[in-house]
């Protein structure tokens, strides 16, 4: 008894010409995203990059008038320094000249400080590095490795956004030692620290916040694109058997 051979048939479901177009319209796409990634990852670089190597990060306007005072005692604050409209600037590493006695609250603000110094340049390394991976990544074509790379971007803008938020942490815990101070100074109860004061958040911290959102909407697209990329491979034609 002979077996006859079986055969294998391919089937299209889809027309020639539309499988083109579709093919055309795929690769069209997947160049625009890559532009698009281009584009928003060197701005929130350079982004991340202005806010950290600026001093606008925490601005105080103190009126003259109603302190009484010729020199102004206006500041802006960044992650490094403080300096007044002078450019006359102090280190902001040890703010309390107290030999290191600290209290609690002093150690604690010392401790956010540490934190978003250590934040803030890692969020940079972070970018550089999966930057420089994923256009190696894109050139290759290597799918998987892109998904690590949006991965990694996700999580330094994360960490950015984790930076400003102790950053701001680190102010409110400045001003409420500043009017615990101001208290104990008077005597009697009374708070002039806000007179005549106006603090405010600056543009630094607005440029880290954009990056921090930046950062976030590449490595999304980056994902997008390898999703993209995974349905543009080739596929085994699915065929039925003849008898």
């Amino acid at each position: 008894m002979h077996s006859t051979p079986s055969f294998r048939a391919s089937v299209s479901l889809a027309p020639p010409g539309r499988q083109c177009r579709n093919n055309r319209d795929m690769r069209l796409s997947l160049r625009f995203l890559t532009r698009f990634v281009g584009v928003v990852g060197l701005l929130s670089f350079a982004c991340l990059l202005v806010a950290i190597g600026t001093d606008f990060w925490y601005i105080i306007h103190v009126s003259e008038q109603r302190h009484n005072s010729s020199v102004s005692l206006s500041s802006h604050t960044g992650l490094w320094r403080t300096c007044n409209f002078q450019s006359q600037c102090s280190s902001l590493v040890n703010p309390f000249k107290n030999g290191g006695n600290f209290t609690y609250s002093e150690r604690q603000i010392l401790n956010l400080h540490g934190a978003f110094l250590v934040l803030l340049p890692l969020s940079v390394i972070i970018m550089v590095v999966s930057s420089v991976l994923g256009i190696i990544k894109l050139l290759a074509r290597a799918r998987r490795l892109l998904v690590v790379t949006g991965i990694q971007l996700i999580f330094g803008a994360l960490v950015t956004m984790c930076g400003v938020c102790i950053y701001v942490a680190y102010w409110a815990a400045a001003y409420r030692e500043a009017t615990r101070l101001d208290l104990a100074l008077n005597g009697d109860g009374t708070k002039t620290l806000d007179d005549g004061v106006d603090i405010r958040f600056g543009w630094s911290l607005a440029l880290a916040c954009v990056s921090s959102l930046s950062e976030a909407l590449t490595g999304v697209t980056i994902l997008v694109i390898a999703w993209r990329m995974r349905h543009q491979e080739p596929r085994e034609d699915q065929g039925f058997e003849i008898q």
